[in-house]
């Protein structure tokens, strides 16, 4: 009785291997494709999930990573003027998950290495050849990046391959070449510094300008409304108002016609 029992427990463990070897769990962020060994191939028209698959063994599920994937090439390229020029350009790419059937059968698995890789390093070379190796260096690096994106992207759509960006990092130039930038970029920020300097100073004169022509404005009108009578009528009434406070004083008035009442104080 003991030895049936292990043979129907034998039997069992070889039968769950068995069923755990007839089968494929696809990972998140994956998708499968089934092939056939013994019948049609690549089966069309279907795109597994993630999860486990059940399939006899002689039968393959091929996996295809369907996240945003990124790879870094190192390129050596000419610019406009002939500069040998070196920068690590990552692409940012993925399959298209509907048509992984297409990719499986027309290109497969690597499709990175035989498809991406290629085209991404021609590209690269012939854009950067459009370019001088300041514009690489500094001014143009973005617009080169997009026109990179267009290009690859237009190159591999028929294989079913998005590239989601291209970015251009570690530009490295020749050293008389970077010195002259680096150079040329001192003398252009000491440039724009002495012109905001100067705007500075121009603005500065025009407003002590404009406050001395409104000094000058504010002296004439004054000037022009003090006559000989308005003087004469505002010390009359400066003498009313002394004439008429509480302190003791004397009054001396002159006798020409012009002169002005003088006012001692006499509390002393």
């Amino acid at each position: 009785m003991t030895q049936s029992k292990s043979i129907v427990l034998l039997l069992l463990s070889v039968s769950l291997l068995a069923l755990v070897g007839c089968g494929t769990q696809v990972p998140s962020g994956h998708r499968a494709v089934f092939y056939s060994t013994f019948g049609g191939g690549t089966e069309f028209g279907r795109i597994y999930g993630e999860g486990f698959t059940f399939h006899l063994p002689w039968n393959k599920m091929f996996l295809y990573r369907t996240q945003i994937q990124e790879k870094k090439e190192d390129l050596t390229v000419l610019s406009s003027d002939g500069a040998s020029i070196n920068m690590e350009v990552s692409i940012l790419y993925y399959p298209e998950s509907a048509k992984l059937d297409s990719l499986q059968v027309t290109v497969g698995e690597g499709y990175y290495s035989d498809i991406v890789a290629p085209n991404i390093r021609g590209i690269a070379r012939a854009v950067a050849g459009r370019y001088k190796p300041e514009e690489i260096y500094s001014t143009k690096r973005e617009q080169m990046a997009r026109e990179i994106i267009d290009e690859l992207t237009a190159s591999v759509a028929e294989k079913w391959i998005v590239i989601e960006n291209v970015l251009i990092r570690n530009v490295q130039i020749p050293t008389k070449i970077s010195d002259a930038i680096n150079f040329k970029l001192t003398a252009d920020q000491e440039t724009q510094r002495m012109q905001f300097t100067i705007e500075k100073e121009r603005l500065e004169a025009d407003r002590k300008r404009i406050e001395a022509q409104g000094i000058a404005d504010f002296q004439k009108i004054v000037s022009a409304g003090l006559t000989s009578s308005y003087l004469k009528w505002k010390g009359i009434e400066a003498t009313e108002h002394l004439a008429t406070s509480t302190n003791s004083k004397i009054i001396m008035v002159g006798n020409s016609s012009n002169s002005m009442p003088v006012i001692l104080s006499a509390d002393n």
